[in-house]
């Protein structure tokens, strides 16, 4: 299973396979045609509170990994889980985002959670 992430607002688009916009929000200044987009995930994205309480703080990552992978088992998001791993078994997949922070990110938290449950 190859996952890759990549910013949206990187100058160059540099991944192969399906391209997934994981955030829950539309990426502020980017043209829906531009960002060649495959499929938009908004439902697996943190919820809105738990995004306003992370705010992209790096002392706060290991609080919000453990809570967005909590998210990610409700029933509520299994659909789309199975989903984004049946197209990760079937070929190279991309985890778009918009954060400035490529190491602290919803994408990061979503492929390591995506790896962990290929593994099972």
């Amino acid at each position: 299973m190859k996952i890759g992430l990549e910013r949206v607002y990187a100058t160059k688009a540099k991944a192969s396979g399906k391209r997934i916009l994981v955030d829950r929000i539309w990426p502020r200044g980017v043209r829906k045609d531009a960002l060649k987009l495959d499929l938009w995930l908004r439902e697996l994205a943190p919820s809105n509170e738990l995004r306003k309480w992370f705010g992209h703080d790096p002392r706060r990552w290991e609080e919000f990994t453990r809570r967005y992978h909590s998210e990610l088992r409700r029933p509520e998001r299994q659909e789309q889980l199975h989903e984004l791993l049946a197209l990760a078994r079937k070929g190279p997949v991309t985890l778009l985002y918009g954060a400035r922070d490529e190491e602290h990110n919803e994408a990061v938290a979503l492929r390591e959670f995506l790896e962990d449950s290929a593994k099972k």
